[in-house]
């Protein structure tokens, strides 16, 4: 599989049909031909095995399961030479199990030859990484709609937080993906969110922020917003619209201007109105609300193909309403 933007998954994994029993694992002879000659032990395994990743055949040498002429390849970084006999072992990982279908229940709000529309709802991981090997929402995709095998991260362009509800677009076949993948580049692709925020807000109702994000020196699992001059980031942009608000809480409108991991929860958490629910930026559970209180509420594009202007909206989810119903705060969906 190849790469799609802002994911870190390990690619070209193991087949579902592996098991962990011994008589299951595979091995497979290889012979180091003139091109591979002078070549990096993992650089040339993955040459001649191109659906697994790099990472994975590292793995399986520093298990000793690769054999150069007979004896364990001691490392990664050995070079080797023409004629050399390989013997790999593949054996199962819990990242070979995870491009499996799996029935899992999958909204579609639009679908047509090119492209889904989804509602996640909260809860849900989108890949597959440490922690979440399966019932992820690429398990789901893969069950759902098997055109999708074939596509990277099976047509995933990109992706919402495990407790983020609301809109996705999936692409169906490689030139959707790759159309879409554009698309996000060039910021062509409208999301609009709506979030619960802590305390009042004060001022006029809409503020744009415009504050780098990186990764927290201080806490490498969290973003937060950096000085560019001092610190590795990206730009980022959003706009704030304050629908409702009372000394408790805020109801916001949230449009993207750019798509940094986070960017809501941190950009919120930065003028002082952490997400409810929102442990990890500062936010506190409040009104019911146990998740970041934050749902993806609008997606709007071009068609890629037939240039057609979409628009698609995913009512608050219930617990959102719930929480906005107890804190007396009025919800009328945005224009």
């Amino acid at each position: 599989m190849s790469t799609a933007p802002e994911t870190d998954l390990p690619e070209n994994l193991l087949d579902e049909g592996a098991g962990d029993d011994a008589e299951q694992d595979e091995q497979r002879p290889l012979k180091i031909d003139a091109s591979l000659h002078g070549q990096r032990l993992d650089r040339a395994l993955a040459a001649c095995l191109a659906e697994f990743s790099r990472s994975y055949l590292q793995q399986r040498i520093e298990a000793g399961d690769v054999l150069l002429d007979g004896a364990v390849a001691a490392k990664a970084s050995i070079k080797v030479r023409l004629g050399q006999q390989v013997l790999i072992t593949l054996r199962e990982t819990p990242q070979s199990r995870a491009f499996v279908p799996q029935d899992l229940p999958i909204e579609t709000v639009y679908v047509d030859e090119h492209l889904r529309v989804i509602h996640k709802p909260a809860g849900l991981v989108v890949h597959p990484a440490p922690g979440n090997w399966q019932g992820t929402l690429l398990n789901g995709l893969l069950a759902l709609d098997p055109v999708v095998q074939d596509l990277p991260r099976a047509g995933i362009v990109h992706r919402l937080d495990k407790d983020t509800s609301g809109l996705m677009v999936v692409a169906r076949t490689r030139a959707a993906m790759d159309a879409l993948v554009r698309m996000i580049a060039a910021r062509e692709v409208s999301r609009q969110y709506l979030a619960i925020g802590h305390r009042g807000w004060p001022g006029t109702p809409e503020r744009v922020v415009e504050a780098a994000i990186g990764r927290d020196p201080g806490h490498r699992l969290r973003m937060a917003v950096v000085d560019l001059s001092r610190q590795p980031g990206k730009t980022a942009r959003t706009t704030f619209q304050c629908l409702d608000q009372n000394a408790q809480a805020c109801l916001v409108r949230c449009i993207l201007h750019t798509g940094r991991t986070h960017q809501i929860r941190v950009h919120m958490a930065h003028i002082g109105h952490p997400l409810l629910g929102d442990g990890m930026y500062g936010g506190t559970s409040l009104a019911g609300m146990e998740r970041q209180a934050l749902h993806a509420w609008r997606l709007a594009f071009a068609h890629p193909f037939t240039g057609a202007a979409q628009v698609w909206t995913a009512a608050l989810p219930e617990d959102m309403q719930q929480a906005l119903q107890a804190l007396g705060l009025r919800y009328n969906e945005p224009d």
